[in-house]
């Protein structure tokens, strides 16, 4: 069988999970239409994963859908195949400035980051050329690269916008079935959070990642490709600032931790109220170290940009 879209591959491990959960051996799958609505995609996409449950003896056929037997974790897709290169390039970029690999100013080059994704020069130069749109890189001579310093006013933009859109994935929320996928992912999410709360010594690589999944997850629900795009912007813009202070990140952090926590559990819960009142607090506590963080880099720069 032909390898399946990166998209399709999600789709089907959303479904596997939902059939695990409320499908037993015997039984119909859901609808068409309805596997649809639970993937957030088209028919054509179901239809390509319904050929692969076939070859895996999941279902006996396009026509006979009746379950087989239970999912196991042979049939999920890796997760480490759930990337597209874009996506790939994307996490690669990401992880080096949250590590502090390419601190504030930093210069790179477009090989460097080729070494370090694996993709192709081409890959590469389409990645960096799309992300300079949001004015975060800046294109140097050669095949040099600059990440740029922001002032107040366009992380102001980036938080306004950023509040427009997660209110607004929150409020989704409230249009789902409890069936729905993205109440596991609420749920695993929860968990993990819990426990790197957990942690007596929670190290300034824990939380970048996962504070990047737990917005990513959020905007998701929109399906929204300006809404995403955002997204990336807005979590390169607070974890590049952060950088500039470090004294308190680690009870930042934990206290930024805590928040999630709050706004997860009222999600699981399906309490959109509680889960809007703890978003609010939450961005404008994001707000508020981001300000901050501007004002120690200005001051560590002597009020200049550069």
């Amino acid at each position: 069988m032909a390898k399946l879209p990166t998209t399709t591959r999600r789709i089907t491990n959303l479904l596997l999970d939902y059939i695990a959960n409320h499908v037993q051996v015997g039984d119909p799958l859901p609808t068409e239409m309805r596997m649809a609505e639970l993937g957030e995609t088209s028919r054509t996409a179901v239809r390509s994963t319904l050929g692969y449950f076939v070859a895996r003896g999941l279902i006996g056929g396009m026509k006979e859908r009746y379950l087989l037997r239970k999912p196991v974790p042979q049939d999920y897709f890796d997760v480490s195949e759930l990337h597209s290169s874009a996506e790939s390039l994307q996490e690669v970029f990401m992880e080096r400035i949250y590590h502090g690999d390419l601190p504030p100013g930093a210069a790179f080059s477009e090989a460097e980051l080729t070494r370090a994704s694996g993709a192709s020069t081409t890959a590469v130069w389409e990645f960096l050329i799309g992300f300079s749109r949001h004015g975060l890189i800046q294109k140097t001579p050669g095949s040099g690269w600059r990440l740029c310093v922001f002032d107040p006013a366009y992380a102001e933009e980036l938080a306004e916008a950023r509040e427009m859109f997660e209110l607004r994935a929150i409020e989704r929320v409230a249009r789902l079935d409890p069936a729905d996928p993205p109440f596991k992912r609420f749920e695993a999410l929860l968990e993990r959070h819990r426990a790197l709360a957990k942690m007596a010594s929670l190290g300034r690589a824990d939380f970048p990642s996962l504070d990047r999944e737990f917005h990513s997850l959020l905007i998701g629900l929109l399906n929204n490709r300006f809404a995403q795009a955002l997204n990336d912007a807005v979590s390169m813009v607070f974890h590049y600032h952060y950088q500039w202070n470090k004294q308190d990140e680690l009870p930042r952090n934990r206290y930024a931790l805590q928040e999630h926590i709050a706004i997860l559990e009222a999600l699981v819960a399906r309490n959109v109220p509680a889960a809007l009142d703890a978003m609010r607090t939450h961005l404008q506590s994001a707000r508020s170290t981001m300000h901050k963080a501007i004002d120690s880099r200005a001051r560590k720069t002597g009020g200049h940009s550069d």
